[in-house]
């Protein structure tokens, strides 16, 4: 069994939740100024690698399983993909998000947070499984 530090598990269950905030902040704020899906997924992976260092990295696949990692990368793709062609199916162009509110600023905010989110969703999960593919090379 590997002796894991104290001062790096504790500091690391302090400071897991405000960086999955910041995360969200990140992605929720994109629309706004700097930040977006690319940066919050890197920021939301790293939230998991943290733990997985500071915890091992069995704790770190039973809190994001590889299964689901991978499963979550086309998903993300889909959603992204799928906010475009809306707007093709709907008679516009790609990625046009004017069909998918009442008005232009509601349908341009759905559109940015849908694009986004599946941004976030493919970045996250692609980082993570190459963390597990890394850190799984190792313990052969």
């Amino acid at each position: 069994m590997i002796k894991r530090d104290t001062i790096l598990r504790v500091g690391a269950k302090l400071l897991l939740p405000y960086i999955l905030l910041f995360a969200l902040y990140v992605h929720f704020h994109g629309d706004y100024g700097p930040g977006g899906g690319f940066q919050a997924g890197v920021i939301s992976a790293g939230t998991i690698i943290l733990y997985a260092i500071a915890f091992g990295l069995e704790a770190a696949k039973r809190v994001a399983p590889p299964a689901i990692v991978e499963r979550v990368i086309p998903l993300g793709v889909l959603l992204y993909a799928g906010t475009g062609l809306a707007g093709i199916m709907l008679g516009r162009n790609y990625l046009d998000y004017t069909v998918l509110g009442p008005d232009f600023a509601h349908a341009h905010e759905w559109g940015i947070l849908l694009v986004e989110t599946g941004v976030l969703l493919t970045v996250s999960s692609t980082m993570l499984s190459i963390f597990y593919a890394f850190a799984e090379r190792g313990r052969q």
